[in-house]
């Protein structure tokens, strides 16, 4: 499952520093083929733009807490998008894009 905020940005700013996982893809209709992972060094917020689908963050190693800022007032502000399938992401995977990360 995917979820965007079509009328205002999301922002989570971890309490610890634990590792996450940032899950998005680009605004406008879903296409999970545009779908990009990132992991967080566990210090670093992330802010998602007004409709950017976005997967609920996944600590990677132990529990974790986030304050969360986000837009208050009328209107729907959260579409909910099912994925067509299964999608695995394996702890090699995330030791690729890690060093990757470190060296760009």
């Amino acid at each position: 499952m995917l979820e965007r905020h079509p009328l205002g940005s999301q922002a989570f700013i971890p309490l610890k520093t634990t590792p996450y996982l940032v899950v998005v893809a680009p605004a406008g209709e879903l296409d999970v083929s545009q779908m990009r992972a990132f992991v967080s060094e566990g210090w670093q917020g992330v802010n998602y733009a007004r409709g950017v689908w976005h997967h609920p963050l996944l600590a990677l190693h132990e529990v974790s807490d986030f304050v969360v800022v986000d837009r208050g007032g009328e209107g729907h502000n959260c579409d909910e998008q099912d994925l067509p399938g299964v999608y695995v992401l394996t702890q090699a995977a995330l030791e690729a894009a890690r060093a990757a990360q470190k060296a760009a």
